[in-house]
């Protein structure tokens, strides 16, 4: 499916949906309360099959952060980027788990790396940092490093 069916097919699912322009992939902003059920649509839907979530990651742009999912077809070989705002002061969304199984580890270097709470995750605990680096969060920029000096 081209980029611009797909933006229609989206467009008819959540009306909301806010499009970010440029790009080889289609590139939108949802809202993180409709995250979980376009989620399962997105997987679910024939037409859309995105059935393989290849990366999840976080940005963190001092005001807030932002979820950055990239979602591929191997069915029907199209991509989509999907990009949700969160609060950064109590940064919290719904787990994608349970529809893609790959963003489980995913999800815990989130958690680990920018305190991103994913409710409903079966195993949100560190995934590469040693015990006692819970809740520091090296990928804020607002992380101090006393020992390496570093601050951003």
């Amino acid at each position: 499916m081209l980029n611009e069916a797909l933006k229609q097919k989206v467009s008819e699912l959540l009306p909301t949906t806010a499009f970010d322009e440029g790009g080889e992939w289609l590139n939108i902003n949802i809202e993180a309360t409709d995250w979980p059920a376009f989620a399962q649509h997105l997987r679910n839907d024939g037409s859309l099959f995105f059935d393989y979530l290849f990366c999840l990651t976080c940005v963190d742009w001092k005001t807030h952060l932002t979820m950055v999912y990239h979602l591929s077809s191997t069915k029907h070989r199209h991509n989509m980027v999907i990009k949700i705002k969160l609060d950064r002061d109590k940064p919290e969304i719904e787990t994608a788990s349970g529809i893609w199984r790959t963003a489980e580890f995913h999800e815990r270097e989130v958690f680990e790396m920018f305190g991103v709470n994913f409710i409903n995750h079966p195993d949100l605990r560190l995934l590469i940092l040693p015990d006692g680096w819970e809740g520091k969060n090296p990928l804020r920029k607002d992380f101090e490093d006393p020992v390496n000096m570093i601050k951003l």
